[in-house]
């Protein structure tokens, strides 16, 4: 009698051996489908704490305020530094010589970013947050006691030169542990709306150190404010910092940290940890070093793109808050309170336009923002300094109005854009090395360079080409840029802002994931065997899309 059991298929068979199998065959191949395509579940999804996330962001963006005050204000008063400091000078060299220190903040960034970055990635955001609000507010009120040229010779533009070096270092892991705590403390369809109050902070912060100068500017006469005037803004920073300093004291680490440490201990304590979690665990109980090599080795693409968005923003921020009055003043020969209340207007357009913007990326995309803001930049750079060389009021405010909104198509996108292109194991130490990195060498110099430019070429019209470039480097960047509005930070669970919307999304997910697994099982049954990447292939997609790559 002839037996009715199947025989073994022939390799590279095509036909219905998979349809035709025992029941417990398809169900198990049924179970195999659906664990490729796993569907999240109620643990995979985190739902933010309100009230946290309210001081979360309140607390850095205070960071941000005062770091951004102390700009505002040496920008401002930066004739008046260089007659102060460097009374030898002429009035250009006294310039260029007060941008030259404060361009020597940025290049010790990039050292403070390599401390502070992998340590924030190895001890938590929170505690490295309160010792960079810490330095900034010692070294920024120091400047308030500093005696002058007068007084102790060369001695005191060296010591403006150390108080610079502590805020630049301190600096350097200042804006990116900010936005990696907001970032991780936001649900992930308000990481636009919420970030961007980071960089409100930001131009809140300029907009008070820069309109304190110009009050005083316009009250006291002008040996007033060689003589004690320029030290009052200083003052202020030291209270700004204790206030600061407190509310990070009260701030609870970030969920997404929390829990990459919950899964390193889970692994170290079943002791079957794969080798990425085992190669992971080692580095965090190594310095920096091994974190540092990951992001080069694994993260450079990453890491370029950052580069290069972080050069667009910052070369167009620097250009307009700490240049504009400088340039406008001393090389166009406008009024000093004129240009002073024009960049000033300018700022307080974005700090009303800037939680707009993100609330759009939320809804648009960053990608978007980034790259038509980089073409309107290539486009409008030369017509808007045209307009700004112009004389009388009006123009040169136009002028103004549209470089603002320039400015806040990558101020309020900055914040949820950046951190998101790294993972949480190496998000805070990746973020501080290309961002520093970038506004070191482009940002943080554009008043030097281009003051310098100008005095050599005598082209008023320098800055625009400046932007034009800056414009093109970000668009290529922008290209490459991969969108993540909406979705969960790399190596990170969803996060909601409800139970409800937690529920959705849970169901949501397995609704897709039964399609998945039923699309692929019908495929089967007519004798189709689709391409089935194994585990690990598959694993950066499934991560990517359920935020658990990291």
């Amino acid at each position: 009698m002839k037996s009715s059991r199947p025989g073994p298929t022939p390799p590279g068979h095509r036909g219905r051996g998979f349809g035709s199998g025992s029941p417990q065959t398809e169900r198990m191949v049924r179970t195999l489908l659906r664990r490729r395509k796993k569907s999240l579940s109620a643990d995979d999804v985190k739902v933010a704490d309100k009230p946290a996330v309210r001081r979360a962001v309140s607390a850095a963006a205070l960071g941000n305020t005062m770091e951004w005050f102390d700009f505002g204000v040496y920008a401002y008063v930066a004739a008046t530094l260089g007659k102060v400091f460097f009374p030898s000078s002429s009035p250009g060299a006294q310039v260029i010589s007060t941008f030259a220190t404060f361009a020597a903040a940025f290049v010790v960034r990039p050292i403070g970013g390599l401390v502070f970055g992998p340590l924030g990635d190895r001890v938590g955001r929170q505690k490295v947050l309160a010792v960079t609000m810490i330095m900034m507010a010692i070294s920024t009120f120091a400047v308030g006691f500093l005696p002058g040229y007068k007084s102790i010779g060369l001695a005191a533009p060296i010591l403006l030169l150390v108080c610079r070096l502590v805020q630049g270092f301190s600096t350097g892991g200042e804006y990116a542990g900010a936005t990696t705590y907001i970032a991780e403390y936001s649900p992930d369809r308000m990481r636009g709306f919420l970030g961007s109050w980071l960089d409100f902070g930001t131009f809140v912060g300029y907009s008070l150190g820069s309109g304190l100068v110009t009050v005083l500017t316009g009250v006291l006469s002008e040996d007033q404010m060689l003589d004690w005037g320029w030290r009052i803004p200083f003052y202020i920073a030291g209270p700004l910092g204790l206030i600061g300093l407190y509310m990070r004291l009260k701030l609870d680490e970030t969920p997404a940290f929390q829990e990459a440490e919950e899964r390193g201990r889970q692994a170290a304590a079943r002791g079957g940890a794969t080798p990425e979690e085992e190669e992971r665990l080692e580095q965090a109980r190594m310095s920096g070093r091994g974190r540092l090599k990951e992001v080069f080795t694994h993260h450079w693409q990453a890491m370029l793109v950052c580069i290069g968005l972080v050069l667009l923003y910052n070369v167009t921020n620097y250009m307009v808050t700490s240049y504009l009055p400088t340039y406008m003043s001393t090389t166009l020969g406008q009024s000093e309170l004129t240009a002073q209340l024009l960049v000033l207007g300018t700022m307080v357009l974005v700090v009303l336009t800037i939680t707009a913007v993100g609330r759009s990326s939320d809804r648009y995309g960053r990608r978007p923002l980034f790259l038509w803001g980089g073409i309107a930049m290539v486009v409008l750079a030369l017509p808007v300094f045209q307009l700004i060389r112009q004389g009388g009021i009006v123009l040169p405010a136009i002028g103004c109005v549209v470089l603002g909104l320039l400015l806040v198509c990558f101020a309020g996108t900055s914040a949820a854009t950046l951190p998101a292109l790294f993972p949480t194991h190496l998000r805070y130490g990746g973020l501080s090395l290309a961002f520093n990195l970038s506004v070191s060498l482009f940002g943080g110099t554009t008043p030097l360079v281009a003051s310098a430019l100008v005095n050599a070429t005598g082209n008023e019209l320098v800055p625009a080409y400046y932007l034009m470039v800056a414009g093109v480097i970000g668009v290529i960047s922008a290209l490459f840029l991969r969108e993540t509005a909406g979705k969960p930070l790399r190596g990170s669970s969803a996060m909601v802002e409800s139970e409800e919307e937690a529920r959705e999304l849970v169901a949501q997910s397995r609704t897709h994931a039964g399609r998945r697994a039923r699309d692929v099982w019908l495929q089967l049954r007519q004798g189709h065997l689709p391409h089935l990447p194994h585990r690990s292939q598959g694993k950066g997609k499934k991560d990517g899309r359920k935020g658990r790559s990291g």
